[in-house]
């Protein structure tokens, strides 16, 4: 305990420097900024800024790219929340209650208890580093591929309860995610699949791309068909930002359990702060006394995915600092800020550089503190968005969107394929399909293929590796649970519906 303390005395001697303060202060500004617009996230921003922190101190570099990271997940779900476009493809799920809580004239109210479940989550997962980082960094170690997989493979089942669709028609949507994963170069042998000779398509599909197009285009083409529908605020005051009594009750468990989702799944390589928000819509759904409430402005459904992919924002940097082992593309621009700056990333890092290491996790507890000033003050700010009129609005949020989508890879290429996906997401709404988990499906199918294989490789392809290690056992023991349940859920909604008459007969 004694070292601890000793340890986070060194973290805030570093980080509460004038100088720290002012990096911090400024990773945080431009992640929010570059959250709220649609489409350039936090891997646009970090890139940009990547050359302008070879000229900063070490310990200041990462303090502001890693500000830059965590800021994007609050600006993020502002998006996702006013105008159905998910800043960031983890805030996708927030669009699902987010925006009918916006239409429902609740903005204020949604946009607050976004930024407090976010800071509640960032606190949880800055404690987890503080604390378990040696333990979840075993932990993490622990995970085969084998593991990975049936991990991956109940998030996909859980996935299929997200939604008030049937489980056949979300198992339809999470297949037609899979299959979009598969386009692309073979990550084992990089024969290209599904790509008809196109250059464009040898990296796979941009996931900005398909998550503005399934999310965002098809609000914007609904809302021109239907004209004015919002429900507008002339102004927003405290009052109406507060929640009610109900609100926070309800916000509580899944705050809570979202936070613990985050901190599991962001200590896992390769598993990310999506698969930790869908994740927890999918346990706040399945938990939930009245499940129909989801998707019409449950707040709920807000305060879960926020805490659980900020908790998993904080808690990624522990493989990524710890092990050398990024979890995602953000996490390896972060390592390579590190290796450009001669620190080599890993187990001797806490060692070698204890007060570049301690001042980052203390800087996280000022950023998170600096995001909630930030972030409530302005949420007047925000719902003034729901005033511009949709004439003005529109286009220029398709700007947006273009230009976030082209900013990830400067391939016009990506434009075309967000009008594909929003004619796709379009046709879905019509059909009453959710784009939920074919999102999920898309972000996980390639992954699990690669862990899939990689386990077969080890095992000389022996199925039985999945069922011999206890993680991977267990994982698929869920699965069976999961889909049982799907199946008796099914049965008791099937008997509750009213028997369909006879073509020619009325009920009277």
């Amino acid at each position: 305990m004694e070292n601890l303390i000793s340890n986070l005395a060194t973290g805030f001697a570093t980080s509460m420097t004038p100088a720290a303060l002012m990096y911090c202060f400024a990773g945080v500004f431009l992640g929010t900024f570059t959250g709220v617009l649609p489409g350039i996230g936090a891997m646009a921003a970090i890139s940009m800024m990547l050359p302008v922190t070879f000229y900063l101190e070490p310990t200041h570099a990462l303090v502001m790219l890693a500000g830059i990271f965590y800021g994007a997940e609050y600006g993020g779900s502002t998006a996702a929340i006013l105008l159905n476009l998910p800043g960031t493809t983890s805030s996708a799920v927030t669009c699902l209650d987010g925006n009918p809580m916006a239409r429902q004239g609740r903005a204020g109210v949604a946009l607050l208890v976004c930024a407090l479940s976010s800071f509640v989550g960032g606190s949880i997962g800055i404690v987890a580093i503080t604390l378990l980082s040696g333990v979840i960094s075993q932990f993490a170690l622990a995970f085969g591929p084998a593991d990975y997989f049936s991990a991956m493979l109940l998030g996909l089942i859980a996935a299929s309860s997200m939604t008030e669709d049937p489980p056949v028609k979300s198992a339809s949507t999470i297949v037609l995610g899979l299959l979009l994963g598969t386009v692309g170069a073979d990550v084992e042998t990089g024969i290209a699949r599904f790509t008809f000779g196109s250059i464009s398509l040898y990296d796979g599909l941009s996931i900005v791309a398909i998550a503005m197009g399934l999310f965002g285009l098809p609000e914007i083409i609904s809302a021109i068909q239907q004209g004015d529908g919002y429900v507008r605020q002339s102004r927003v005051t405290l009052r109406s930002m507060v929640p009610t009594r109900e609100d926070v009750r309800r916000s509580v468990g899944p705050t809570l359990r979202g936070s613990g989702l985050g901190v599991f799944f962001g200590a896992l390589p390769g598993t990310g702060l999506s698969v930790a928000s869908f994740l927890s819509y999918a346990l706040e759904k399945r938990v939930a006394r009245d499940p129909s409430r989801f998707g019409k402005g449950a707040v709920e459904g807000i305060a879960g995915p926020e805490s659980a992919n900020n908790a998993a924002a904080q808690a990624s940097f522990i493989p990524t600092l710890t092990l050398g082992i990024p979890g995602s593309a953000t996490m390896a621009l972060m390592l390579g800020a590190l290796m450009i700056h001669g620190i080599a990333p890993g187990p001797g890092l806490i060692r070698d550089h204890p007060q570049m290491f301690w001042g980052l996790i203390t800087s996280f507890w000022v950023g998170n503190l600096l995001l909630l000033v930030l972030n409530i003050p302005m949420v007047g700010v925000w719902v003034r968005l729901l005033q511009i009129p949709f004439s003005y609005m529109f286009p220029a949020v398709i700007g947006f969107v273009c230009v976030g989508v082209l900013s990830v890879m400067f391939n016009s290429f990506d434009v075309g394929l967000l009008l594909v996906a929003g004619i796709l997401g379009f046709a879905m709404r019509a059909l009453q399909y959710s784009p939920a988990p074919l999102l999920l499906g898309f972000i996980l199918g390639p992954l699990m293929e690669e862990n899939l294989r990689r386990a077969l490789v080890l095992s000389r392809g022996d199925f039985s590796v999945f069922v011999t290690q206890p993680i991977s056992l267990g994982m698929l023991v869920a699965t069976l649970l999961v889909m049982g349940l799907m199946v008796v859920t099914t049965i008791r909604r099937r008997r509750h519906q009213p028997p369909l008459l006879p073509v020619g007969e009325e009920e009277f």
